[in-house]
């Protein structure tokens, strides 16, 4: 009897999931230094058991995320629930929050530089779609026709973004969006499939984010626009894109999305064209009539 409450535990512990805040660079290493609960003295060292450990459970067949943990955060957590931050418990459960509400990745063996990227992209992503949340929620109401203004914006987003993987037919498409704002500029990208049979296939996340984005720029009138790169069977990728004016995508001609696709985005330095790729004139994306829409 014993034996088999032996079999069924350790089968159990099997099924458990998990989720590791990892303190991904030196300077938030340092900062949680000051509890004299963390005993990790030196980040490397830190680095490398945390690698351990997740290939310990990974052979083990368990389940594990990984959470950026963030100590200004954790630190404001633990003020906000009345928790002791200088503890065991209080990190486990700033962790468990972060494991339901924020951006996680999954651990699938790579090395542990590897995945670190894309955990900061993933918790960037996440950062930036809940500020254009914020600024569409504050946008407020058209003070004419008291017309929730963010939700417009929405509306008519969703559907310029219809458009342009409507008209850009069969094929791999990779879309990206930009939008120009004071505080700093917003980004975000969405890949997409569309079969010969019609059928689109795409991240619903990546979708939302492009989504909200442009709907930021409609709802501030802000610059910024969207360009397309389609790849299809037996013939040289395509790049064609659009520029954001108030409320509508206006197709940029064949030398201005030779400019946009062949400059850096953060820097403004030239990029060198890649050989093979077409640069065309976007399509007109047509007229937008919404009905609810009576600005």
């Amino acid at each position: 009897m014993a034996t088999a409450k032996h079999h069924t535990t350790h089968d159990l512990r099997r099924e458990v999931v998990g989720t590791i805040g990892l303190l991904t660079d030196a300077e938030d290493f340092a900062a949680m230094r000051r509890y004299r609960t963390f005993t990790f003295r030196d980040h490397a060292t830190y680095l490398r058991e945390i690698e351990h450990l997740l290939r310990t459970l990974a052979a083990e067949g368990k389940h594990t995320t990984l959470a950026l943990f963030d100590p200004e955060e954790y630190e404001q957590y633990c003020t906000d629930t009345g928790q002791n931050p200088d503890t065991p418990t209080g990190r486990t459960s700033f962790t468990a929050e972060l494991a339901a509400s924020g951006p996680t990745v999954t651990y699938d063996g790579r090395p542990l530089s590897d995945i670190v990227p894309d955990l900061v992209d993933e918790a960037l992503r996440h950062s930036t779609l809940e500020y254009a949340e914020h600024l569409l929620t504050e946008a407020g109401r058209c003070a004419d026709c008291g017309e929730d203004i963010g939700v417009s914006a929405f509306t008519r987003s969703a559907h310029l973004l219809s458009r342009i993987l409507d008209t850009a037919g069969p094929g791999i498409h990779h879309i990206v969006c930009s939008v120009t704002l004071d505080v700093a500029p917003l980004l975000g990208a969405l890949h997409a499939e569309r079969t010969p049979d019609g059928l689109l296939h795409l991240d619903e996340s990546d979708a939302l984010e492009v989504t909200t984005l442009l709907a930021v720029g409609i709802a501030r009138k802000a610059p910024g626009g969207l360009v397309l790169r389609a790849t299809t069977p037996d013939r040289p990728d395509r790049v064609c894109g659009w520029r954001l004016t108030g409320e509508h995508l206006t197709p940029l001609t064949e030398a201005e999305v030779f400019d946009a696709y062949c400059t850096d985005a953060h820097t403004g330095d030239p990029v060198p064209p890649e050989p093979g790729l077409d640069y065309g004139p976007a399509p007109d994306l047509g007229p937008y009539e919404d009905p609810h829409h009576r600005h």
